[in-house]
């Protein structure tokens, strides 16, 4: 929601009490644009995220030999793709 200034001062506990809640709440003054947001979240939208599940089977062991020769493998075949555009 973005409101002039004018609009902002009028209503200026009802936009604060939203921006709390959660809502984008934006007002314009001289041209230029404004953004409430609580202190506790602005700019921390790290700790905003929702971790992602992975799932990764028990038996996995990431020093297997095999698995190592595979990963080399690919990358290596992305290497000679990026040598030959050169």
């Amino acid at each position: 929601m973005e409101v002039p200034i004018t609009e902002f001062r009028k209503n200026l506990f009802a936009l604060v009490n939203q921006a709390a809640e959660g809502k984008d709440v934006r007002f314009t003054h001289k041209g230029r644009r404004f953004r409430i947001v609580p202190e506790d979240v602005a700019g921390d939208k790290l700790s905003r995220l929702t971790p992602m599940q992975i799932l990764i089977p028990e038996d996995f062991d990431l020093n297997d030999p095999a698995f190592k020769a595979e990963r080399m493998a690919e990358m290596e075949k992305e290497w000679e793709k990026d040598w030959s555009q050169l």
